[in-house]
């Protein structure tokens, strides 16, 4: 590999100019094999936040940081191989459903999630709520659970997309998390490293999501489709709205709770729409179907013989966890202590902040407010009014249950202002358009 100059690099890259693909792929083979220092890449990182990245240049960079480690041969499995990802949100629980339903439809899903990040919670979090669920598995263990069951649902290894875990941290650090063609490559790097044929990705806008803006996702969304069309993988998105939280619940093995009922039938109706939208998604992707409302029935036939709850429980032994949790659900953890917030006035609920429900939790215990908290599987918060619902003065509006007073009393002041009463509500879209 030809020799560059990271100096002359950064300063191109500062003044507006842009890398060609051969620098791109330098800096991630230098950066990972520690000849670039990180105060370097830094500012190579805080040029690109401001000056953003062309179209020629977002593709080689993504495409040397899936490079930076292992990537994952799935060839020799002979069903399409398709996983999900969303970009964050609250209550937002729907891979756990959505991976076993689309797998016991004849569809491989090599599913590799994360932890909860900031006010939102994280697969892998809700997935250890599971009595002995484990997520860590090394290449070769994950490789031959997907081959067996069609499924796998864990974490990123140690060797896959290094150049993503140390460049995310280095922009934690930095102020430069929330660059779109940062968010797009990490995303995008990680995934196709999974050595999949179609991603479908659930993009998220409102309150509770890290794009606030519906025009800011619409762009995240393009620009991710456009690495995957780059890369040869197709990519289909989905913007959805995230101003209230998903479902009922929120936490960790209450969404799992949450997450039975759509595999046994039931479910809040947000929930098990979007769950049914992206799974006929992925089945189009696979080639199972080429009839979107022929995949939804098949959807629903695996559903309603129990193939996709009975998938999920060969998953969870394949994993090492408890499968009776399905039948089960006192088998998952729960906190002592009850609490009841109760409305203040009679009406319509007019809001149901996504993002205060979601802060609220982490400060029960939910989820971290630094790298290494533990977090509680058993806390959480379920809602009993969301937008549109008539309540009266003194009728619940959640039931909060945690295990620590203190951080109860922290979290109230957040549920306390995350609903308002008022006479009426705006209708609203969950689903608001697709992208691909």
């Amino acid at each position: 590999m030809k020799h560059h100059s990271i100096i002359d690099l950064i300063e191109r890259k500062r003044d507006g100019g842009t890398l060609a693909a051969d620098e791109l792929q330098w800096v991630i083979a230098e950066y990972t094999a520690d000849r670039i220092p990180d105060y370097q890449m830094s500012s190579l990182l805080m040029a690109i936040f401001i000056r953003g990245f062309e179209p020629n240049e977002l593709g080689p960079w993504t495409e040397a940081m899936l490079r930076s480690g292992d990537v994952l041969d799935l060839s020799h499995i002979p069903a399409g191989k398709v996983d999900k990802h969303s970009t964050g949100g609250v209550g937002d629980k729907i891979s756990i459903p959505l991976a076993p339903m689309v797998a016991a439809c004849g569809v491989a899903v090599p599913m590799m999630s994360g932890r909860g990040l900031g006010h939102t919670g994280g697969t892998l979090d809700k997935l250890e709520s599971i009595p002995g669920f484990r997520t860590r598995l090394d290449r070769d263990e994950f490789v031959a659970i997907v081959e067996r069951l069609g499924l796998v649902l864990g974490g990123q290894s140690e060797t896959m997309a290094p150049a993503d875990r140390r460049i995310y941290a280095l922009r934690d650090g930095t102020g430069t998390v929330p660059s779109l063609p940062l968010i797009a490559s990490s995303i995008m790097s990680k995934k196709l490293a999974e050595g999949i044929d179609g991603l479908v990705l659930d993009v998220k806008t409102g309150s509770g999501a890290f794009m606030k803006n519906e025009a800011d996702a619409r762009a995240l969304a393009k620009t991710m489709v456009g690495i995957g069309d780059s890369h040869g993988t197709k990519v289909v998105a989905t913007l959805t709205a995230m101003d209230q939280p998903l479902g009922v619940e929120v936490g960790n093995a209450n969404e799992i709770a949450e997450s039975l009922d759509v595999l046994a039938g039931g479910g809040p109706a947000d929930v098990v729409d979007l769950t049914y939208s992206l799974a006929a998604d992925m089945l189009l992707l696979a080639g199972v179907d080429t009839d979107r409302e022929v995949a939804l029935e098949r959807l629903q036939k695996a559903v309603a013989s129990g193939a996709a709850m009975e998938r999920f429980q060969d998953v969870i032994v394949a994993q090492d966890g408890n499968p009776n949790v399905a039948h089960d659900r006192s088998l998952l953890p729960v906190a002592p202590k009850r609490y009841e917030l109760v409305a203040a006035g009679t009406g319509v609920v007019s809001k149901c902040d996504a993002r205060d429900i979601g802060v609220a939790g982490v400060r029960l215990g939910a989820g971290r407010a630094r790298k290494e908290d533990e977090v509680d599987p058993g806390v959480g918060i379920s809602l009993r009014a969301k937008v549109g619902d008539a309540v009266t003065a003194g009728e619940p509006l959640a039931t909060i249950v945690y295990r620590d007073e203190d951080r109860l009393q922290a979290a109230l002041p957040l549920l306390e202002r995350a609903w308002e009463i008022g006479e009426t509500a705006a209708a609203s879209s969950l689903i608001i358009s697709r992208v691909d």
